[in-house]
């Protein structure tokens, strides 16, 4: 369920990062490299960098870069009662992420996970997919141990930076626990089935498309090279590019639907064929919220839509309706058994 975090909750990160600046007066800088604190009586949270805004500088032609590291994030935290450990991906822009490039953040979650020392996991990631990486790591780790997702809405060196008092906010839930992928962010602590992002200009960006806490599968494989597109529907739309995803060899498809999961009949037509070929094509929608429900007829609505063989995500909107899609193709469920995954 969405829960609100107060403010006075935050644990009170350094806006000195805004700038560049060091931290406030009365702020220690950690020495690089270390830990934030050196007690070893105290819980250890792995911090997983991997770029993003919260990590991000506007370089001369004023385009923001990840520039920072995790640790040079960490390092201007104000004295925390735990220790952090950074730990450093790649980074990226998470719009460039490729899906391997997300099993290898969740390989890193399970990895820190993996280690007993460790009371849980944060995870600094780009918003635009924030919520694919966090849907895979809660199929393939969920009931491992606690984990939280975070970034920014405004980069490092802006005016107000959200960063700080997000990474804040992580921290504090990723110790209240429970075992759980979950995300910190704006103010607000949510699951994340059904997770997508509201906004791409204020900091309080995420919503659920419907509130409540839902079970999430377990699928532990990994994910490989298998190819899942997204093909969107206008009104009146042809066939012309779920067979083009076809013919370049999609392994399943993601409809990005009208309503509450409607396309027309040539769009059914084609999903018939999907189907044949042994494709799963799963139907979601461009409407935000509210569970999508295979009610019209008329060729090509959703039930239409069903009766040729589609499967309906109910609550995932495009995005995690393909990493789901993808999780059970890699874990290897038959398509007539898939739809039981989506609730």
């Amino acid at each position: 369920m969405d829960r609100r975090l107060a403010s006075g909750d935050r644990a009170g990160a350094d806006p000195g990062l805004a700038s560049g600046a060091g931290p406030h007066r009365g702020h220690r800088r950690r020495k690089r490299g270390g830990p934030v604190t050196a007690d070893a009586g105290k819980p250890l949270v792995a911090v997983i960098a991997t770029g993003g805004t919260i990590a991000s500088r506007k370089d001369a032609s004023g385009a923001a870069q990840p520039v920072l590291r995790g640790q040079d994030l960490l390092d201007l935290l104000p004295p925390l009662d735990l220790r952090l450990r950074a730990v450093e991906l790649p980074a990226k822009d998470s719009s460039a992420l490729t899906l391997a490039d997300m099993q290898a953040i969740s390989d890193a979650v399970g990895a820190a996970l993996a280690d007993p020392a460790v009371a849980g996991v944060v995870v600094l990631h780009g918003t635009d997919a924030m919520e694919e990486t966090a849907l895979l790591i809660a199929l393939q780790h969920g009931a491992r141990g606690p984990v939280v997702l975070t970034g920014a809405q405004f980069s490092a060196d802006s005016d107000r930076p959200d960063g700080p008092g997000n990474l804040a906010d992580a921290l504090r839930a990723v110790l209240a626990g429970p075992a759980g992928v979950r995300l910190a962010f704006g103010g607000r602590l949510l699951p994340v089935w059904g997770l997508y992002k509201a906004a791409s200009d204020r900091a309080d960006a995420f919503r659920l498309a419907v509130p409540g806490d839902h079970p999430v599968p377990h699928l532990p494989a990994s994910l490989g090279p298998q190819r899942v597109d997204l093909v969107a529907i206008h009104p009146g739309a042809d066939a012309l590019h779920l067979d083009a995803s076809l013919a370049a060899g999609a392994q399943g498809i993601v409809l990005v639907a009208l309503g509450s999961g409607n396309a027309s009949a040539p769009v059914a037509e084609a999903v018939a064929r999907a189907h044949a070929a042994g494709v799963p094509v799963v139907v979601s929608s461009r409407v935000p919220e509210g569970v999508l429900t295979p009610a019209y007829g008329g060729g090509g609505g959703g039930h239409d839509l069903m009766r040729a063989g589609a499967i309906h995500a109910r609550i995932l909107r495009p995005g995690q309706a393909r990493i789901l899609l993808a999780a059970l193709i890699a874990n290897g469920v038959p398509p007539d058994r898939m739809a039981a995954h989506f609730g």
